[in-house]
C-alpha cells in the first residue's frame, strides 16, 4: 500500500506540483487542504503517513496547524514548504514538531528525499 499524504497550500498550482511528484513515485495523496484551519479537519478525517505544509497561508498559517494537527497526534510526521527562506519561521516550525523543511519552488528530488527520509 502507497503512503498516505496529505497537501497543504493556499495555492492551487503548487498543491497540483506535489501532488504530481508524490503520484508519480508511488505515494497517494489522500486529501488537499487550502488553510490550516482545513488541514486540522481533514488531519483528523483522513489520519494521514505524512502532511506537507505550506507556512504562509489565510485562516490559520502552517505553523499554528502544525501545532494544532501536534496536539491531536504527537506522532505526526509534517513537512513544512516555504517560499521564503526564513530562518525564523524554519526554526519556529522545527521547535513546533516539524520534521522537514522544503523551499518552494520545488524540486521534486528534494521532496522525495524529505518523504522517503520520513516514510522510509
Amino acid at each position: 500500500m502507497g503512503k498516505r499524504i496529505l497537501v497543504v497550500d493556499d495555492a492551487a498550482f503548487m498543491r497540483m506540483m506535489l501532488k504530481d511528484i508524490l503520484t508519480k513515485n508511488g505515494y497517494e495523496v489522500v486529501g488537499e487542504a487550502p488553510d490550516g484551519a482545513k488541514a486540522v479537519k481533514l488531519y483528523q478525517e483522513l489520519k494521514p503517513d505524512l502532511v506537507t505544509m505550506d507556512i504562509t497561508m489565510p485562516e490559520m498559517d502552517g505553523i499554528q496547524a502544525l501545532k494544532e494537527i501536534k496536539k491531536i497526534d504527537p506522532q505526526a510526521k509534517v513537512i513544512m514548504c516555504s517560499a521564503m527562506g526564513q530562518q525564523a519561521m524554519v526554526i519556529e516550525a522545527i521547535q513546533a514538531g516539524a520534521k522537514d523543511f522544503i523551499v518552494k519552488p520545488f524540486q521534486a528530488e528534494r521532496v522525495l528525499e524529505a518523504v522517503r527520509k520520513l516514510l522510509g
